[in-house]
This record gives C-alpha cells, structure tokens and sequence, in this order.
C-alpha cells in the first residue's frame, strides 16, 4: 500500500509537470498567432491608407512613425525586412537594433517561399533565454510579397511555473497525508493479517522434543491458516509418537549395552572360578595330608573371584545411581593433597598456587574424582621411560581448577569424543565406568570437567568447581 501511493504520487506529479508543459506551449503558440494576426491587419490597413506605392523600397517610409504605434498597441516588437532578407525597419529603440539581426539566414526565406502558407516559426536561444520567431510576407494592395514581417515572441512562463508549484504543494501535502494514512492502515492490516502467524511462529518456537507440546487453536482465521494450523497440529502428534518411539528404542539399547557390559564382565571371574572347581574336582584327595591347605587354597581363590564381581556389581549400581552428596566447607588444597597419599609412585607431583581454596562439595567424591584422573594418569605411562604426574590446585577467576597432567601415550582424536561414555575404555582390562562417573560426580556438584590431549605427548584433564564466598572466620573449613 504504502509503495502504491508513493508510486501514485510520483506518477501524479510527472504527468501534472508534463501537462503544464503542453499547455504552456499550446498557449504560447496560441498567443504568438493572435498577435502576428493583429499586427499584420495593423500593417494591411497601413499600407491601404499610405500615400507612398506599396513597395519595398518604400517599406521604411511608410512605416516611419506607424511602426512604433503598431508595437505599442500590440504590446509586441516586430521588424520588416525586405525579400532579399536586409533589414528594413525596427520597431524596437536604437540601443536595442544591435541585438537584431540585419540580415535573414537564407534557410528562412527559402523555407519561407517554399510553405504552403507563406508563414515560418523558429525556436531561438539568446543569452539564455529561449523564444520564437515567426516570418510572414507582407502583401501590397493586390496580395503580392513586398517585405517580410518578423515576430519575436519571448515566452514568459513564470506564471505557470508559479501556478505548477503551488498545485504540486498542495499535491504534495495531499499525499503526505495520505501516506500516513497508508502506513497506519498497513499496520494494523497485517497486523490482524499476521496475527494468526504470530501465534503459529510462536508455537514452533517451543517445540521440544522432550516435552508435550500444545497444539494451536485459532478461531475465525482463513482458510490458509486452517490448514497450515492442521498440518503443525498433524506434525505435533506425529513428533509425538516419534519421540515415545525415540525414548523406547534409547532405553531399551541402553538396557542392551548394559546387560551385556554386566554379562561380559561377570563372565570374566566365572571362567576362572569354573577352571578352578574342576581342577579341584579332580585333584582333590581327602586322604592326602596336604588336602586341608590345598581346600584353603581353593576357597581363598573362589572368595577373591566373588569379591571380584561383587566389585564389578557395586561399581555399576554406583554409576546407575550416585549416592546422596553429604557438601560440607571443604579447603580443596587439603582434601587433594590427602587424596594422593594413597599414591607411592615417586613421579607423581602436587602443587598449589595458595594454601587455602574453599568449596563446598562432597569430600569422599572428590577424593574420587582425584584418585580416577589419577590412575588413569598412571596407566597411561605404563610404556613411558621417564613418566611424570603433576596435580596442581589453582583459583581461575571465581572457579577452583583441579589439573592432572600427565606425559603418557595421550588420546587419539577418534577417541576423544567417547572419553566420558560409560562403557568405553582402550584398557585390556576393567569397565570403562572411571571417567563417566568421574563426569557424573563434578556436574552433580555444578562444576564441569574437560580436558586437552596430544597423541604421544600427554594428556590433562581440568576440573572446575565454584568457589564457596560464604565461608568466614568463624567458619573452619574440614
């Protein structure tokens, strides 16, 4: 709409300036006839009632004095020239004839003779100024040519320019109007358009496939919109169904790759403890004298077997589910420090930028969390000549960062996006359970985990948790 008016307008205003050109020249053209009309009858009756014969040579004679009543009573110059084109008479003042020229071009008089009418209009330029010139022959008694009457006409069009600027200023305001109009109206039409689109556009935005989603109703909307508001309604059950379909599939693989980590790591004591009954069963002698130390041999490597899938068992319930957090003021640099205690290896180093860094968090999971990154440092060096451990504690910003930096094997980059998957592990033996619940643990505490790695040079994992401001003097960290 808005487009279309001002189109209009331009448009208006074009053919508006056009006409008022046609006209001007229609009118100028007009004019310039009525006064040639009139100065030739002027002329005609002259010559009628001259005493002089109606010749060429008596032209100026004749026209002495009447030239200049002639110019006066038509308000219009002219000039008489001879048939051979010379300057015969003037009508304008002496200091005014140097402007007129003395002499016709001969492409006017030929055009002249030439015209069925006997008459010739030119368009001149002098100093800037634009007018017209029109050529007639003037007749004796008994209509033959005796001289040729020049009519300069000036067009004077500042009335109409005048006329031209005032109407294209009310056009202007007129339009103005209307375009206001045009962006109000615009506005609330696709306002009342668009709103039905809106409410749609919303709805898309907040579809989520891990929620149900409303479906949009809309009354009193067009035809389109009905159908596009069906077809996001059809979409939305089918999202639906899909996502149920989705959720199943996931659960139940998840519980296939468990199933079968747990049936896989179960069967890795119950091939021993088979191999050894039966060896059992059949070297076992009642009555041999070392029968009482070989039974306690054989009951010692069955218990360590049980013991082995009972760890096997409560690593998966601890990954299935993390016990409660028991968050206590900890001093993050202690509790670290007592973690690796555990450790004799001569190459494992600790550092800590201050003394004391609090956070509150669980002080048997993070003494987990450490002794995992740990021994995962540890069996990474196990080909390394000279292996090197450093465990630093340092504040980065508003969060406390535990480093573990190691100069093992590293991860390869096809390995590093399955780091943290529970069942993943480039180890000949254990579950591949560490680093995810490692993951678990630090993100149940809001803090996050990460970690850089180049194959062959090392690997270091960072652990950031929020610093504790509540803490004061009264208040002793543990």
């Amino acid at each position: 709409m808005i487009i279309l008016v001002l189109i209009a307008s331009v448009l208006i205003a074009g053919v508006t300036i056009y006409q008022y050109g046609e006209q001007s020249q229609d009118y100028h053209k007009k004019r310039l006839e009525r006064k040639e009309a009139q100065v030739m009858q002027s002329i005609a009756f002259t010559i009628r009632e001259t005493s002089y014969e109606p010749i060429t040579e008596n032209l100026p004679f004749i026209f002495r004095d009447e030239i200049y009543k002639i110019a006066e009573v038509h308000k219009i110059p002219f000039n008489i020239y001879d048939l051979e084109g010379e300057l015969l008479k003037s009508s304008s003042e002496s200091f005014e004839t140097d402007t007129i020229e003395n002499c016709l071009e001969y492409a006017i008089i030929d055009t002249l003779w030439h015209t069925a009418d006997k008459r010739y209009v030119e368009q001149k330029d002098k100093a800037g100024q634009t007018y017209q010139a029109s050529y007639n022959f003037i007749y004796d008694n008994r209509f033959k040519p005796i001289g040729i009457l020049n009519v300069p006409y000036y067009e004077d069009n500042s009335f109409n320019e005048n006329e031209l600027r005032e109407f294209l200023t009310r056009l202007s305001g007129v339009y103005l109007l209307m375009l206001v109009a045009a962006v109000f109206l615009a506005f609330f039409i696709s306002r009342y358009i668009t709103q039905s689109l809106q409410q749609i556009t919303d709805k898309m935005a907040k579809t989520d496939l891990t929620r149900r989603n409303e479906k949009i109703e809309i009354e009193e909307s067009s035809i389109e919109i009905d159908q596009l508001v069906a077809g996001y309604n059809e979409m939305i059950d089918e999202l639906e169904e899909s996502a149920a379909k989705l959720a199943r599939g996931e659960r139940e693989q998840a519980w296939r790759e468990m199933a079968r980590q747990v049936a896989h790591e179960i069967k890795n004591p119950l091939t021993p403890m088979r191999l050894s009954v039966q060896s059992f069963e059949r070297r076992f002698d009642p009555e041999d004298p070392a029968s009482p130390a070989k039974l306690r041999e054989f009951s010692e490597s069955l218990i360590q077997q049980i013991d082995t899938m009972s760890n096997i068992a409560s690593a998966f319930s601890n990954f299935a589910k993390m016990p409660a957090q028991q968050r206590e003021t900890l001093n993050v640099v202690a509790i670290v420090k007592l973690a690796l205690d555990i450790f004799h290896e001569p190459y494992i180093l600790f550092m800590a930028e201050e003394e004391e860094l609090i956070a509150k968090l669980d002080r048997t999971q993070l003494i987990r969390v450490v002794t995992n990154l740990v021994k995962n440092a540890i069996q990474a060096m196990e080909e390394q000549k000279d292996p090197k451990i450093l465990v630093t504690v340092a504040r980065e910003e508003d969060m406390i960062c535990i480093a573990v930096q190691d100069n093992g094997i590293g991860i390869s980059e096809e390995n590093m996006d399955k780091i943290f998957e529970p069942k993943f592990t480039t180890k000949n033996s254990g579950m591949g359970l560490g680093l995810g619940m490692v993951k678990n643990i630090v993100e149940n505490s809001q803090g996050s985990i990460e970690f850089t790695s180049e194959e062959g040079v090392g690997t270091t994992f960072k652990v950031l948790y929020p610093v504790f401001s509540g803490a004061t003097e009264n208040q002793k960290p543990a």
